[in-house]
């Protein structure tokens, strides 16, 4: 497991501008007022964003028990940039009942689900060990003095006391949880786990308190964002290599992956559509300086397949285009960039299987209009080409063979290194080294 770190955070030089980039960022407004606390600034280091449990309805039910009780899971997140202390948001945005946290911790991780029990901190919430969060609210633990490294991984262990329904969960978290068998084991250095899965359970937030100037880029996003196809626990998802390239350039930018596997710009399913959740995921962030949207090719994609209703209507290429202007006038009134990604290749896609259907020429022909649009639309505030670096150069509608992580659809971890190798971080006012 990489990037446990122990001892204080170093103090560095953390970003270098451009003049240009320097009047650049004057001109962004932050989307909310700077969340001061005594000794620094709370920004956000680590997000998931919340799904609901998808209905019967859908060709595969979720993977996931029903629900948990007397139980403790353990959840780890790699953050990316340290700070001096730590807070923690556990989110019931889809629950139907109220949600009782009896009792949560917070450490540095060790390896395989352990900690470093010496930096075992018990969270509370508005001074109180258990809490309970309302269906459809969040909460915010109170703030732990746990200095913390970046690209360090930090694990949240919360013990559930009643029944509660796994109902507000993010699916493809690429990251192994650990569900113990009945009991609070939130302050145990380890514990057998009665089941482990890659998903993320109510744990949706990480933020720390840091005396740099901060800012965050967040990124609104699909399954290519999410990290399918790269190694679980590896953190090789092109913004987890991304926050890598920030770190060694002495950026204090943080970044945010709000990819849901399965998220379409219009439409709801694995995840609502990217309209509705924009102000829980984007605006609700304080310091957003930034954003990328690569979003679209579920939308192309699903529409004539198993993954969806036969009779649900196939958006054209100006349907999605219009919900990416909507997307970008509402950064813009919040005084935040938007990048678009271009939408990679998709030949093939789960040809031969159950999902047979996703691609044809016809989709491909509303790809490529969508990233014509993309390119040359003007609207965005800059372009980053991942068609262009993972496509086939003999082939382009095929993603190259070895970028591809076997479904036709999604990279490997060589395929997102080389995607966020790609981006220029001038674009985000920070000069590599």
């Amino acid at each position: 497991m990489r990037g446990t770190i122990a001892g204080a955070r170093p103090r560095r030089c953390r970003m270098a501008v451009t003049a240009g980039a320097l009047a650049l960022g004057l001109q962004t407004l932050l989307p909310a007022p700077a969340a001061r606390a005594e000794g620094g600034t709370w920004v956000g280091t680590w997000s998931a964003s919340p799904q609901p449990i998808w209905g019967e309805d859908f060709f595969a039910a979720a993977p996931i028990p029903r629900s948990v009780r007397d139980q403790t899971i353990r959840q780890v997140a790699r953050i990316s940039q340290g700070g001096d202390a730590v807070r923690v948001k556990f989110s019931n945005r889809y629950g139907a009942m109220p949600l009782v946290i009896g009792r949560a911790h917070v450490a540095r991780a060790g390896e395989d689900g352990a900690i470093d029990a010496a930096t075992d901190m018990a969270l509370t919430f508005s001074g109180e060990e258990s809490f309970t969060i309302p269906p459809g609210a969040l909460a915010w633990s109170d703030p732990v003095a746990l200095a913390v490294e970046d690209l360090s991984e930090i694990a949240v262990t919360t013990y559930f006391p009643e029944v509660t329904p796994l109902t507000t969960w993010h699916n493809d978290g690429r990251q192994t949880a650990y569900i113990s068998v009945n009991g609070d084991f939130t302050g145990e250095e380890s514990f057998e786990a009665a089941q482990t899965f890659d998903s993320r359970f109510f744990l949706s937030g990480i933020q720390v308190q840091t005396g740099d100037a901060p800012g965050s880029i967040v990124f609104l996003a699909d399954s290519i964002t999410d990290g399918d196809g790269s190694t679980p626990n590896g953190n090789n998802r092109w913004p987890d290599v991304l926050a890598e390239r920030l770190v060694e350039a002495g950026s204090s930018l943080t970044v945010l992956n709000e990819g849901i596997s399965g998220a379409r710009v219009l439409t709801d399913q694995l995840g609502v559509n990217a309209l509705a959740r924009f102000n829980d995921d984007v605006l609700a962030h304080p310091h957003v300086e930034a954003m990328v949207l690569m979003m679209g090719i579920n939308d192309i994609g699903w529409p004539d397949s198993p993954l969806t209703a036969p009779t649900e209507p196939a958006p054209s290429a100006e349907d999605i285009i219009a919900g990416y202007r909507q997307l970008i006038e509402r950064a813009h009134m919040q005084g935040i960039r938007i990048f678009g990604a271009t939408l990679t290749p998709f030949a093939d896609t789960f040809a031969g299987g159950p999902l047979e259907g996703f691609y044809n020429e016809d989709k491909e022909a509303k790809r490529l209009a969508v990233n014509d649009w993309i390119r040359n639309g003007g609207a965005f505030d800059g372009v980053i080409d991942f068609d262009a670096v993972v496509r086939d150069p003999e082939n382009p509608a095929h993603i190259r063979a070895e970028y591809d992580s076997g479904d036709h659809l999604h990279p490997n971890d060589a395929g997102y290194e080389a995607m966020a190798n790609s981006v220029d971080l001038a674009i985000f006012g920070v000069a590599a080294d």
